[in-house]
């Protein structure tokens, strides 16, 4: 069974002393047709640059549609629970990619080439920063693959990429994804 993510949330009272709003488990959680395992743990979602630091809202309650990438000037804290590949990836073609990232918001996102180096290789428009916390996972990109174990970070800048977990042990990260330009 995947592990939630706790999530403490700091905001101010009427009279601006500083308090936790949120303490508990992380409620908006997806798990992506297609992707058997694996848990999405939305932590925390920015509509605007400069953040806007007042108020009491959660940006990421139950319910609330996050998409795989942050609006205009946003941002998306989540971390991912990768399990181990099993053999259903060779069971994903072009269409069935598609259709995954499609749940998630962003058709757009997945790599239409003829023969890409992983099924599940996607780019978005974002800068995202990757911090691997436990386990291992391969990076793929276009021409290379590279091994990132936990401690590992990664700063990805809009390009073409997959994760594969061939290990036999579960890989969490975090990431925060942030609205860029090409």
């Amino acid at each position: 069974m995947t592990k939630g993510v706790r999530r403490i949330v700091t905001g101010h009272r009427d009279d601006g002393k500083a308090v936790v709003i949120i303490d508990q488990q992380a409620v908006n959680v997806f798990h992506p047709p297609g992707r058997p395992g694996v848990q999405i743990n939305n932590v925390w979602r920015q509509f605007e640059a400069p953040a806007t630091l007042d108020g009491n809202a959660d940006n990421a309650a139950e319910g609330e549609k996050i998409g795989l990438e942050p609006g205009p000037s946003g941002s998306v804290f989540r971390v991912i629970e990768f399990p181990p590949e099993g053999d259903w990836i060779g069971d994903v073609d072009r269409e069935a990619a598609k259709e995954s990232f499609k749940e998630f918001g962003s058709e757009h996102a997945a790599d239409s080439s003829e023969e890409p180096p992983h099924p599940l290789m996607h780019r978005t428009e974002t800068l995202d920063y990757a911090v691997i916390m436990t386990g291992e996972i391969v990076m793929v990109m276009d021409d290379s693959e590279v091994l990132c174990k936990a401690g590992d970070v990664v700063v990805q800048r809009g390009t073409n990429h997959a994760w594969a977990n061939r290990s036999d042990e579960p890989c969490r990260i975090a990431f925060i994804l942030i609205n860029g330009k090409f």
